[in-house]
């Protein structure tokens, strides 16, 4: 059931445990060096992390049809919040069932290494087949926002997130040592990472907003500080988890910067839109799913497809 994990895998998850070890010395002695200060949240953070690293390394530890079917609840849960989050007709109840049964056929394209049919089930097919079943059930009031809002989360929740499965069935390449496990540790390491980064470059030195009306706690210096350092650590970590030259490791650094910012506020612009602060309450001090993995709707499908035009 365990793969044999690669030197440069162990190494970048033992790594992670350092980090984790820190953050957690780190928030226990602010909370008692500052008691008349509330750290309730970032130890809650804290401890979150703790859980979700845990799961997903040992995810990426797992044999990988185990590792598929982790990323075929995440999307299942993804999806789920996000259905739960917009407003539905009573009509398209009946077509829910049809967008859950596209998952596990979808991730089946993955664990079947069919990639023809996996970059057009979702787009192409069920955008025909859902389309189809709500013409079909004739309830044509608001039939443009219905289909849009349920193509849409497909595509974001299910599609978008499915690259990160993908990756790890990509063929071995001659010469290279860490195999697709470490192609997804480099890319949700990396979002992660610049989640962070932007955050605190925009603490420190944020003065010029960038997104206003959608996230305005985003700066431009935020983003420019969170792009650098991410792409600074990419070309670090490259040669270590990746086959990237590098040249392409300094262009895969910038693709995830910017591509996690645009995910992240265009997940802000889906809740701001609908009135609510959280996606969910699942993850403490974190929020819903959609929190967690907003960034990587953008970074993992622009990741792979970089990675499959050049070297796969």
């Amino acid at each position: 059931m365990i793969r044999s994990i690669q030197p440069p895998v162990l190494w970048t998850l033992a790594g992670i445990l350092v980090a984790l070890i820190t953050a957690t010395l780190l928030s226990q002695w602010l909370k008692r060096a500052n008691p008349n200060k509330d750290y309730s949240e970032l130890v809650q953070r804290v401890n979150s992390w703790w859980w979700m690293a845990g799961i997903f390394a040992l995810a990426v530890a797992l044999n990988v049809n185990v590792a598929i079917g982790f990323f075929t609840f995440l999307s299942f849960l993804a999806l789920k919040e996000y259905l739960s989050l917009i407003p539905t007709r009573r009509a398209d109840r009946r077509v829910l069932f049809w967008c859950y049964l596209a998952i596990p056929i979808h991730y089946y394209w993955v664990y079947d290494r069919w990639y023809e049919l996996f970059v057009i089930w979702i787009p192409v097919w069920m955008f025909m087949l859902v389309s189809a079943r709500m013409v079909m059930i004739g309830d044509t009031k608001d039939f443009l926002r219905a289909v849009g809002t349920l193509q849409w989360g497909m595509l974001t929740m299910v599609f978008a997130l499915s690259h990160l499965a993908y990756l790890l069935v990509l063929p071995e390449r001659i010469g290279q040592t860490v195999g697709g496990a470490g192609l997804v540790l480099f890319v949700v390491l990396l979002t992660q990472l610049n989640d962070v980064a932007q955050y605190v470059w925009g603490k420190s030195f944020g003065r010029n907003k960038i997104t206003p009306t959608v996230s305005p706690k985003k700066t431009a210096e935020g983003l420019l500080g969170g792009v650098l350092t991410t792409t600074a650590v990419a070309v670090w970590l490259a040669p270590i988890l990746t086959p990237l030259s590098p040249a392409h490791s300094i262009a895969v650094g910038l693709i995830i910067g910017i591509g996690g910012f645009l995910g992240d506020v265009t997940i802000s612009a889906l809740k701001r839109d609908l009135n609510v602060k959280d996606s969910g309450s699942l993850i403490p001090g974190h929020g819903g799913i959609l929190d967690r993995v907003d960034s990587l709707t953008f970074t993992a499908p622009l990741f792979f497809h970089f990675m499959k035009y050049f070297y796969y």
